[in-house]
Order: structure tokens, then sequence, then C-alpha cells
């Protein structure tokens, strides 16, 4: 894996436009499946995992034009084989599982390696997914090292309750109801604004769904799906990642936002650290009135709290570079990821900074900011937002810093170290995957 040098210390400042969000390009790569008309993407960022995708459907004949440079795609599955004893899935990315849908769908069959794990948060579940796929009518067969889904006839409506409110298991639901044969109803579904923009898509291809944006989402099933033209919005992680990083290092960013009404709650963390977060005119920056402090709470025997969970919440995915924040922000604070076991334990990286901190628990992580913090070398775990934590503290710390094993930024965001020298920062790619 390659490794970003970081040479601190400087104040970033200027604008950015973000590109779009991975967790909505990804399912609505794998949705492009259901339909054989011509489907048009604009926006489309180059990441790993989107170059693995459309080289997966290039393998199964499907037409491809990618020109990822300016964001554009167009697809055609007209002429799309699948043949589960040859063909193989894109291993190592989560959402891998959502193509399934569209293969049981077109072909009656799909395999997926065990291997489909993405980032290393703790244990990725594959049982809600084999629920959902049953519930419908699929059959799922363990195989040596993969997973044989087989349906036998046309996907047939069902209800059903999520256990809990997760992202990729709700988008499956909408992949295999979208055609299936009756109305199916999903409760406590996922309704994060990835989804939301996911559910669009679907929508723009003639799948019929309603809820979009609450927990319970109601679908009709349609006989077939159409094409059409598609553009991404800007993802909130990156501009919240790019408003920290101009908070953490002094600076002034401005960040390009079409949905500001997305960031109420993830604007008053922000405040938390003394960062106040302004949007205007499609834009949206962080002002700081000198160094960050920790705003106390009114309840005096209490640590101001940070807590993560699935949306409406705090995006649990935004928590490292809050972390961050809080690494570098006189005063105390508690963070609490309610979603993902074992997401904390990087926080030990934080003590080679010279960072003061305590794992609670493996949810729960205290900072005490506001301490002296030193350049150093420090390895990121297979976490894209990780990485990303690590480097904003380097990038705050004057001197040199390497975050090794930064890998992982790149499944998310495409020129993400010429966006970083583009706002005066000194920081360059190690050679290496």
């Amino acid at each position: 894996m390659a490794s970003l040098i970081v040479n601190g210390g400087r104040p970033l400042s200027g604008r950015i436009v973000p590109s779009a969000n991975k967790n909505a390009v990804l399912p609505i790569l794998c949705a492009t499946l259901l339909t054989r008309e011509t489907i048009r993407l604009n926006g489309v960022p180059d990441i790993t995992d989107v170059n693995k995708i459309l080289e997966t459907f290039r393998e199964l004949g499907s037409e491809v034009e990618a020109d990822l440079a300016n964001g554009l795609v167009v697809i055609r599955h007209r002429d799309t084989v699948f043949d589960a004893r040859l063909h193989r899935l894109p291993e190592q990315m989560r959402s891998s599982i959502m193509l399934v849908p569209p293969l049981l769908t077109r072909f009656g069959v799909a395999r997926i390696e065990d291997d489909v794990k993405g980032c290393t948060l703790g244990v990725r579940e594959i049982d809600p997914h084999v629920e959902v796929l049953a519930r419908f009518g699929a059959v799922v067969e363990r195989t040596e090292n993969s997973l044989v889904i087989r349906a036998h006839r046309p996907l047939q409506a069902t209800n059903h309750w999520l256990d809990y409110a997760s992202v990729t298991t709700t988008e499956n639901f909408v992949l295999c109801a979208a055609t299936a044969e009756g109305t199916s109803m999903l409760t406590n579904a996922a309704s994060e604004p990835h989804v939301q923009e996911f559910c669009r898509f679907m929508t723009m291809l003639g799948a019929r769904i309603e809820g979009i944006g609450t927990s319970q989402l109601t679908i009709r099933g349609v006989g077939s799906l159409g094409g059409g033209d598609f553009t991404f919005a800007e993802d909130f992680h990156e501009i919240a990642t790019f408003l920290a990083l101009g908070g953490i290092t002094g600076g002034k960013i401005a960040v390009r936002n079409s949905h500001p009404e997305q960031f109420p709650l993830i604007d008053r963390t922000f405040a938390k650290f003394g960062i106040t977060v302004i949007h205007e005119d499609g834009w949206s920056r962080a002002e700081t009135d000198g160094s960050l402090r920790v705003l106390r709470p009114f309840t005096q025997n209490m640590l101001t709290k940070v807590e993560a969970a699935p949306w409406p919440y705090l995006p649990v995915d935004l928590l490292p570079i809050f972390i961050a924040l809080g690494v570098k922000a006189e005063g105390s604070v508690m963070f609490w990821n309610k979603v993902y076991d074992g997401a904390l334990g990087w926080s030990v990286e934080l003590s080679k900074f010279g960072a003061h901190t305590f794992l609670s628990d493996p949810h729960r992580l205290i900072t005490f900011g506001g301490h002296p913090l030193i350049p150093a070398e420090v390895e990121s775990p297979y976490i894209i937002r990780v990485s990303i934590a690590l480097l904003m503290l380097a990038a705050s710390i004057d001197g040199r810093s390497v975050i090794k094993n930064a890998t992982p930024i790149r499944r998310a965001h495409p020129r993400f170290a010429e966006n970083l020298r583009s706002l005066g920062a000194d920081v360059e790619w190690t050679t290496g995957d």
C-alpha cells in the first residue's frame, strides 16, 4: 500500500468542488444491471471501487464507455451474460453484494466470494442480505469459499422489518423489490443521503418507491426498467472533510455544497469544537475565532459528547474527522460509535502524535485535547476516514509526518492529494499500490 508524506503546519485555504459519494455511486452502478436500456451517469469519481465494477461489467459482456477524467460513464447491458461457474464478482469490496439482486433478476443465479468485507470496521455480517434474498424467494447455498444464490422463478414481493437500519441491506431490498411481482414494504429502512440518492435514481429508471428519506419504504414492482441520464450530487462526507481540514489548520476552505439541508446536525457538531459552518450561495465554509476549544455542556458533571449512529444521527463515517478535531481542540470530548465494534482501535496511533486519549470500550473514546503535538509516522487501518483523520492531524502539526497504508483514501476520494496541494498543503504519495 502507498503512504502519504505530509509536511504540516500550513493553513489550508481555497475552493474545492467535491466528488460524488461512492456510497451512492456504487449501488447505482450495480442497479444499472437491472435494465438493458442505455444509462448515462455524470459526476462519476475515478476511484478504485468504480473501476473494479466497470471492469466486471466489461468481463460480463456489457458495453461501457468511461471518461472518468470528466466523470462520464455510459453503460448498456444489452449483451450481458453471467455464468456462476466462470464469473467472479469483485472481492474485498462490500458493494459486490449489491450485484446479486440484478443478477438474480436477469439470470436467475448469482455467486459471491466470501471476501466482500470492505473496510476493517469490525464484523460486517452477510446474514441480513441472505434473509432479504430468501424472503423474495431466492435459495442460498454455501459452497467452498463462496455463496451461490438461485431464483427458480421471478422474485415475489414481501414485507420485511430489518433488525437494524443497514444501508446496503436497504438498497438490496429495493433492488429486489423494484421488479418483483407485487408490492413490497420495508420497515426500519436506512435513510442516509446516499440511500435517498440511490432511490431517486431507481425512480428515474421507472421504479415505484414511496417513503424515500423515511424509515419505511413501499415499492410496487414493475415489469421492466428503462434508461436515462443521471447526475450525482456532492459527497457530504467529502464536504465535511474539507471543512474540517480548514478548521484544524486554521485556514479558510470553501466547498461547493448543493444540499446544505443535510448539514444541521453536522454543523452543530463542528460548533462543539469552536468551528462555525456558514452556507451561502451553494458553498459552505468553516470559520474559527482562533484556536479550537471544546464547547462545555451546561450539565457541568458530563463530558461533551459526539454520538454517531445511522442517519439522521451524525454519520458514523464522519466520527474519525471529529476525533482529530477533539485531539487538537482544548478540552475533553467523549466519542461514541454506536454502529461498528472495533472501529476505534486505531486510536493508539494518535499517541504517536502526542495525543492524550482513553479508549473506554470498543465503542467509546475520550480525547483530552489541546496538548502539544509532534509530527510522527503512523499506520492507518483499512478505513477511509481514519486515514483522513490521521492526515488532518499531520497537516496541522509543524514538521514531516508519514501516514502509512493510506491507500483506502483512493477508494472514496479521487485526486485527494492534488486537491490538498491546491489548498496549499505539502503532501505527496509514496510509490505503491
